[in-house]
């Protein structure tokens, strides 16, 4: 388990519209601003970071990685999803909705941010 979780961005202002209106519609507040200008948002108990890139170079989206955040509800995984639409990001894979593996019932919605990073919001039904 980890403690929290950043991604990358190459536009910092553009990220904190997206992230605000995501988390804004699952009750999270804004994202706070720290001094070395990381976005900084909590939900359900962890923290996820988002940031200029340390190196200097351009920010890319992890090849394959998924970031999982925990929803609720279905109706909360689906007010998110169409929230991180409506805010610039792109729906991938299936619409949302119920997947059965390993013995269990996920409701799973995903979505691309526009640095390209795969999220996906996530209820145990």
């Amino acid at each position: 388990m980890y403690s929290h979780m950043m991604v990358g961005s190459n536009d910092i202002d553009r990220s904190k519209a997206f992230y605000d209106a995501l988390f804004g519609a699952v009750g999270g507040k804004p994202g706070i601003v720290d001094p070395k200008g990381r976005l900084i948002y909590m939900h359900n108990g962890s923290m996820f970071l988002v940031t200029k890139p340390i190196d200097g170079e351009a920010a890319t989206p992890g090849n394959g990685m998924t970031i999982g955040f925990a929803m609720e509800s279905p109706a909360q995984a689906d007010a998110w999803h169409a929230a991180g639409v409506a805010a610039g990001g792109k729906a991938i894979e299936d619409p949302p909705g119920v997947r059965e593996g390993a013995g269990m019932k996920l409701y799973l919605a995903y979505l691309r941010d526009p640095d390209g990073n795969k999220l996906c919001a996530l209820h145990r039904m």
